[in-house]
């Protein structure tokens, strides 16, 4: 090491020490050189000593033979005074390179973490004879888990006997599991995804002193979940998740991907972080405690699914589309299964999960979608605002000459006939300037997903193409053409109420 370290220092010398190490050898080079050769003409001479010259003449060739060696060894000494230097500072400046070329080479970290998390359904979730939870919350531990619940406000409040039967569940498991608390409420709906309700779960994690060693679990609908999602996810840089989906839009969809967040500055899912949950599990017993209305807007984001990736599904959600509005079991069951096993496709196997491209086929109808529920003040649910804009986009391909009349019209008949309404009040809503408001939407979405404009539609039911420029005369005139579409199956509309 000190060897390294005098070297290195030996080269960074400035240019005057440089001069003067330089002439100090070289002084040194001529001096020894003048030594090593009179020693040699000694050496040469001693033998033949009996055979000096005599006469002027030869002692004159012996000198001019001397004199030509001096001259010679002078020469020599001279051409290695310049090469010796030379070769020094072309080393010099070699070593300089490399030195610098190794300091400018960036470093890489590059490591790959793998996710792998269940989307578990069942029943009855918070019976004792139930194992589900238990095997997500212990499968990994040999010691007992701690954990901390926050639950929708209006799931608690329309099911009253839930906290029971979890404080059941948990004493039943005393042994394994340690619920710190009672079920910690969140506000329901859009009103959870709010920066002060994330200070109040922050709060409420450091005062029951959660750290990464503890669970986290998340009751209730895709709002409650992407807020709570958010706070496990930067709380402690990480707290572990399970989501348990309480809606059927959140079993089928935002419960089982990896995105979280809030609302912040007026704009919708600002603030965020990509996050997977150990583990999800769907409890359908919990969906019939839904109103009719909150039942089938969770179906919007089976048909966006079923129209970008699966035609079958679509062509069975038509079959299908009676049980559906009345919400059959057997025929919801399979609907949110099957949605969600496309979402789940589709992130795990597009080779995207955090979004870092420009497409978005998951986000068909949601341009108009997002802006819908702004305007709304988020009256519209979210997955009916995402019928209005699928319903938009439809009539706009079609003007475009991408999607053919009959799909078109398959598309508005199934979503109708689910009970959606196509038209709200918002959707013509005009600004200052007499612009349309929803069409607002279209930059607001470009902002929020970065890059240029990348806009999902279909080129026929089962798939779809990415359009990065809008025309927006051909996209007012298939709003006004939507304006029309407002016949839904009468007590189901109450999207379209005011």
């Amino acid at each position: 090491m000190k060897r390294r370290h005098g070297h290195y220092a030996f080269l960074q010398r400035g240019p005057t020490e440089t001069f003067w190490l330089l002439l100090l050898c070289f002084s040194g080079l001529v001096i020894a050189s003048f030594l090593l050769f009179g020693q040699l003409i000694q050496d040469f001479l001693a033998p033949l000593a009996p055979y000096l010259p005599s006469t002027p003449i030869q002692k004159l060739n012996l000198a001019l033979l001397l004199i030509a060696l001096l001259l010679i060894a002078l020469l020599v000494t001279l051409l290695a005074s310049m090469v010796l230097p030379g070769l020094f500072i072309a080393g010099r400046s070699l070593s300089k390179t490399y030195r610098r070329q190794d300091t400018e080479q960036p470093l890489h970290g590059r490591f790959k973490v793998s996710y792998d998390y269940p989307v578990v359904f069942t029943d009855h979730l918070f019976d004792p004879k139930n194992p589900c939870l238990h095997h997500q919350l212990t499968t990994r531990h040999s010691a007992a888990v701690t954990v901390l619940m926050f639950a929708d406000e209006h799931l608690l409040q329309s099911t009253p006997q839930l906290l029971k039967q979890i404080d059941a569940y948990f004493a039943c498991h005393a042994g394994d599991l340690h619920l710190l608390a009672a079920p910690i409420a969140v506000p329901a709906g859009e009103l959870s995804k709010d920066p002060q309700v994330l200070q109040q779960l922050y709060a409420d994690m450091l005062n029951h002193g959660l750290d990464r060693h503890c669970y986290v679990l998340a009751l209730g609908g895709g709002a409650v979940l992407d807020a709570v999602g958010y706070a496990c996810a930067t709380f402690h840089r990480g707290i572990r998740l399970i989501r348990i989906p309480s809606t059927v839009l959140a079993q089928n969809d935002a419960g089982i991907g990896v995105k979280n967040g809030i609302n912040a500055f007026g704009q919708k899912n600002l603030l965020g972080a990509f996050y997977p949950a150990t583990a999800v599990i769907n409890d359908f017993q919990l969906l019939t405690s839904l109103t009719r209305r909150d039942q089938i807007a969770g179906l919007a984001e089976a048909v966006k699914v079923a129209l970008i990736k699966d035609r079958a599904f679509f062509q069975w959600m038509e079959q299908e589309a009676d049980a559906l509005a009345r919400f059959d079991h057997p025929a919801s069951r399979y609907a949110i299964r099957r949605c969600a096993e496309l979402h789940l496709e589709h992130i795990t196997g597009a080779g995207d999960p955090f979004e870092r491209g420009n497409g978005r086929p998951l986000d068909y109808g949601h341009w108009a979608a997002h802006k819908l529920e702004n305007l709304s003040r988020h009256r519209l649910r979210h997955g009916e605002a995402v019928a209005v804009g699928m319903a938009l986009d439809g009539l706009y391909a079609n003007a475009k000459g991408l999607l053919s009349n009959a799909d078109t019209d398959r598309v508005l008949r199934l979503l109708l006939k689910l009970g959606f309404c196509l038209c709200p009040p918002e959707l013509m809503l005009k600004d200052a300037q007499g612009r349309s408001q929803v069409m607002l939407g279209l930059e607001e979405f470009r902002q929020h997903l970065g890059g240029p404009l990348s806009i999902p539609m279909l080129n026929r039911i089962g798939e779809s193409v990415d359009l990065h420029e809008i025309d927006t005369p051909l996209m007012e005139q298939a709003l006004l053409r939507l304006s029309s579409h407002s016949d839904p199956v009468p007590g189901l509309s109450e999207g379209c109420a005011p």
